[in-house]
Formats: C-alpha cells, sequence, structure tokens
C-alpha cells in the first residue's frame, strides 16, 4: 500500500532534505544555533530568571523606621507626610496607621517580623486600594512608583529614616528578596560590617528599601534616685517616681464616682505637649526641665527634684540578634521589578573588592546552597566573619537547582527505560534529544512574552516545572516516528529515508492535534500573575517539540546505523 500511494507535500519535503547532504546539515546547524542562542538569553539578561513574578494586591503596608531612640513626635511626622502623599492617589480607598508598633499580622507582616515591633521610632501604614480587577495600574507597579517620591519626600524629616513598601509576597514566605547575613562575635562590629554591607548594596542597580535589621546605638539619659538625700529631705523614692512619670508620660491620680457606671472613673492628669517635651536632646535642657519640678516634704518644704536624683549620660544597648547560637545582623534588600540573581552577582563582586583590603576575602567553594557566601577574616586581628546569603534569592537558586536536578533525574530515567525497550543507546539518544531541545521553544516563548507584556515576564520555577512536563509529550512524538518507520522497514520493505518521510508525512497529523490540545488547555495559564510561566512553557515549548519531532528527529533516525 506505500508503494504506491500518492506522495504528499510534506513527504516530499522531509525526503528532499534526507536525501540531501547539505540540507541535512542546515537542519542540524540551525537547530544547534537556536539552541546556543536561546541558552544564551540567560547571560544576556534577555530573559530573566526569578522564583514568581509581582502578583498584584488590593493592599500594600509602608513600613516605616526612623533612627532608634526617636520620639513618637518625630516619627508621627514622617507617618502624616507619608499619609498626605498617598491619600492624594486616586485608586487609594483608604488608609490605617499605626504608630510605636506594626499594623495587625497578615501573611507578609508574619514574613517580615512586623509583630515584633515595639517603640517610639516604628509605625506602618496599612493601604487598601480599589479591587484589582477594575484598576488598571498593579499594585506592584504603584509601589514601584511611589518608592521613589515617598523617600524624596518624607525619609529627610527625620534623617537616616527608613521607608519600605510591602506586598503579599505571591511566593515563598521569606524576609525579604534579599537578604545578606552577618555573622561575627562582636556585636558592635557586626553591625558595623552590616552598615558596610548596606552601603555595597544601596549603591547595586535594580535594588531599592535596602535596611539593616539592628538598632542603633544612641545617647540617652539615665535619672537615678539618690536614697540617702531622698530619706534626709523627709522624701520618698515613690514620690520622684511619680513626679517623674507626671511629667513625662501622664498618670492616673483620682478616680471619679458615679451612678451611671457600675465602676469608679480614672481621672488621668498630662501636661501638654509643649510643656513635657525637651527642645534638644541635651543635659543642660533635661537639667533645666527638671529643676522646674518641686516635691513637697513631710515637713512641708518644697525640695527641687535636681536635689534628690543623679542624671548620668549612658549609651544605648542594642538588641543582639542570634541564629544557630551565633550573633548576627540581617541586611535586607527588595529588587526593583527584576531577578534577584543578577543584583546578587553584581553586589558580592562590589563587596569582594570593597573588603579585601581590610580583610582576607574567601569564597565559598562547591555548588552547595551557600556557595555564594564569604568569609572574611581581619588582617590585623584575625577576627572572621561570614556574608551568607538568603532570602527569595536563596530560595530561586534552591529551587532552580532542585528542579533541575529533577529535569535531569527525569532524562536519565527516560533513557534506562528507552535503552530497555530498544535495546539501543543510539535511538534512546535520538529520543532524548528531542525532549531536552523543547527548551528552545520554551526560553523563545518567555521572550516573546516579554515583548508584549507591559511587566518583565520572568522565567519562573513554574516555568520550569512546564519544561518537566514537556519532556513526556516530547518523547511520546519521537517513539511514534520510530516505531512507525521501523515497521514501514521492517514490513513493507521500504527504503529507509522513504519510510522515515512516510512515518514523519503520517504522523504529523496526530502529533499536530496533540499540540493544539496541549495550547489550547495552556492558553488560560498564559494570563495568570504566577503560573502564567507553565503556560507560556507548555504553549511555546510544545510548538519546538513538534518542529523539532517533524524536522530534526527524522535526521537524526536517517544518520542513525541503529534504524
Amino acid at each position: 500500500m506505500y508503494s504506491h500511494h500518492k506522495e504528499g507535500k510534506f513527504e516530499a519535503f522531509i525526503h528532499n532534505i534526507l536525501t540531501n547532504k547539505s540540507r541535512k546539515g542546515i537542519v542540524i546547524l540551525t537547530t544547534l544555533l537556536f539552541l546556543a542562542g536561546s541558552v544564551m538569553m540567560f547571560p544576556t539578561k534577555i530573559v530573566l530568571a526569578k522564583m514568581l513574578p509581582g502578583k498584584s494586591t488590593n493592599t500594600f503596608t509602608v513600613y516605616i523606621d526612623t533612627p532608634s531612640g526617636s520620639s513618637i513626635e518625630e516619627t508621627k511626622k514622617v507617618t502624616s507626610c507619608v499619609a498626605n502623599i498617598l491619600q492624594k492617589e486616586k485608586e487609594v480607598v483608604d488608609m490605617e496607621l499605626f504608630l510605636g508598633e506594626g499594623s495587625p499580622l497578615d501573611y507578609a507582616g508574619l514574613v517580615k517580623g512586623s509583630g515584633m515591633k515595639k517603640g517610639e521610632q516604628y509605625s506602618e501604614v496599612v493601604v487598601n486600594l480599589t479591587d484589582k480587577s477594575t484598576r488598571a495600574e498593579k499594585s506592584f507597579s504603584m509601589t514601584q512608583r511611589l518608592r521613589p517620591i515617598l523617600n524624596k519626600e518624607c525619609s529627610a524629616i527625620v534623617p537616616n529614616t527608613s521607608i519600605r513598601l510591602i506586598e503579599m509576597p505571591a511566593g515563598p514566605p521569606t524576609l525579604a528578596d534579599i537578604v545578606v547575613e552577618v555573622y561575627g562575635e562582636n556585636n558592635q562590629k557586626v553591625i558595623s560590617l552590616a552598615n558596610e554591607v548596606k552601603g555595597i548594596l544601596t549603591k547595586t542597580e535594580g535594588l531599592v528599601d535596602v535596611d539593616v535589621m539592628a538598632d542603633e546605638t544612641y545617647k540617652k539619659y539615665q535619672i537615678i534616685p539618690i536614697k540617702d538625700k531622698i530619706s534626709r529631705s523627709g522624701l520618698s523614692v515613690d514620690q520622684v517616681n511619680k513626679i517623674l512619670y507626671l511629667a513625662f508620660e501622664g498618670m492616673e491620680i483620682a478616680v471619679k464616682d458615679t451612678i451611671k457606671a457600675n465602676h469608679q472613673i480614672p481621672i488621668f492628669v498630662t501636661l501638654s505637649n509643649s510643656t513635657k517635651t525637651i527642645s534638644t536632646n541635651s543635659l543642660e535642657n533635661l537639667k533645666t526641665k527638671l529643676s522646674s519640678l518641686n516635691l513637697m516634704s513631710q515637713t512641708g518644704f518644697m525640695v527641687p527634684l535636681t536635689e534628690v536624683v543623679e542624671i548620668k549620660e549612658t549609651t544605648s544597648l542594642p538588641t543582639i540578634y542570634h541564629k544557630d547560637l551565633k550573633t548576627m545582623a540581617n541586611v535586607l534588600a527588595t529588587t526593583d521589578m527584576v531577578s534577584q540573581v543578577y543584583p546578587l552577582l553584581d553586589a558580592r563582586e562590589k563587596m569582594i573588592e570593597h573588603f579585601k583590603t581590610k580583610y582576607d576575602v574567601e569564597k565559598v567553594a562547591g555548588i552547595s546552597t551557600y556557595m555564594f557566601d564569604l568569609e572574611l577574616k581581619d588582617k590585623v586581628t584575625g577576627e572572621q566573619y561570614l556574608l551568607r546569603w538568603d532570602g527569595e534569592m536563596k530560595v530561586t537558586l534552591d529551587t532552580f537547582r532542585d528542579l533541575g536536578a529533577a529535569f535531569i533525574a527525569a532524562l536519565v530515567l527516560i533513557f534506562l527505560l528507552l535503552v530497555i525497550y530498544y535495546k539501543s543507546f543510539a535511538i534512546s539518544g535520538i529520543i532524548l534529544a528531542g525532549s531536552f531541545l523543547s527548551i528552545i521553544g520554551v526560553i523563545i516563548g518567555h521572550f516573546v512574552a516579554d515583548l508584549v507584556t507591559t511587566e518583565t515576564f520572568f522565567l519562573t520555577a513554574t516555568s520550569l516545572i512546564g519544561f518537566i512536563a514537556l519532556m513526556g509529550i516530547s518523547s511520546r512524538n519521537s517513539l511514534l516516528l520510530i516505531d512507525f518507520a521501523k515497521g514501514l522497514m521492517v514490513e513493507h520493505h521500504l527504503e529507509k529515508k522513504r519510510a522515515i518521510a512516510i512515518a514523519s508525512a503520517t504522523r504529523a497529523k496526530p502529533i499536530m492535534l496533540t499540540a493544539i490540545a496541549i495550547i489550547l488547555g495552556s492558553a488560560l495559564l498564559a494570563s495568570d500573575p504566577v503560573f502564567g510561566g507553565l503556560g507560556v512553557a507548555l504553549i511555546s515549548g510544545t510548538v519546538a517539540a513538534v518542529i523539532v519531532s517533524l524536522i530534526f528527529i527524522p535526521v537524526l533516525m536517517d544518520n542513525s546505523k541503529a534504524i
């Protein structure tokens, strides 16, 4: 039946390629060039890799951290500045301001340490937006636009204020996109080294919201009651404590009874802001404030407070953070709509160049999960420090490494199964080559998607899952061609090139129908913010798998002596 069938156009096309050595060479060379070109899109940054892209939400939070030791009034000024700018945004529905503490915990706050915030230097602004389905601007685009405006207008009100815009993470629960953990023995030196790292990250392109998760030391004053003077003056320590609390914070001084309530109503007294605040943080101003406070002794004499207390200038004690029983400090940074990997590599090289004058810098060797870490040894004192990279960046690298290992394992298992079935390494290699070459379509598909979308279209973890899923489809296409061609050669005694051409033409329609079904089924995923990479990988990878199966695989089959 095959010796008298009418030759179709596609069969003739494949047969012409197989009968001409130069054409076969062009097919092989073109395929290899596409493979090399697509792979080179990663180092040339044409296609960027990221764990997961940004996901538009209906809310985001502004974290405001004034320097340690700042008053609640200073923090309030910065917070009011931020709120005034945000309320001019037409997409902002309402805002909630939290002074001196973090906002009620959501998913983002839970993983980013918002619940640990307690102090006058902290505040948060929770911003609620119009529904994302009716809003043209995505939330991550809005935060990217507002971030420089807020920092320019508000961070200078109190110098060294940190203003960060935090969104609900679309991916894994991490402290920040990029985290540098600085380990050492001396907490003060660890914080100093962390501040140097912060300076480098601040100058690294693509990184914003850089901050050190550590307390700064600041000057403060201790008011210590002199017990013997208090006793000789006919006073008590409790009197001293109460007048200090009343002067600076306010307190309950009496209660009022009422028949309308079942309990007594406390009467709270506090001084006006202008009376209880000190204009500048100086010892002289504090002494002047305290000298205006007098206590009545048991004998009826008024005793100035400054006569019975001692004022000491001290330095604050910062919180010491530990991890794995080691003193450490976190340096946080957010990527400005870019992949985390490239700023990491850039910042790491800058750190090596910056620290090598004072420290012996060694890279952590191997391909372990900590392969980007740096070990520092002080050339003078011999003290050792460790700069460990963490955050979503590490999760990204670990995920891509694990998915890459899963892909290699799948290839090995498929190869072994094919060797057992065909009892031929050559045929198994041909099928495996067809499976692997679908990566050309996956990468080019992401490049095209990036051109037609307004935001950067990243190659994500879901993209790699789609690539691994394509291996079975690609292997099936090659299996059909090889079995069909071998059957024609054995049962109908057709010449090899003609059998391969007929097999390609005959199996083209079912292969195309299978591909169309996959493409149509994956089209719904392509527009999803998280699983868009999976959809694009399946669509573009399937197209590449079809082309490879029907054109490249026949050339390899013809060149193989095992068929």
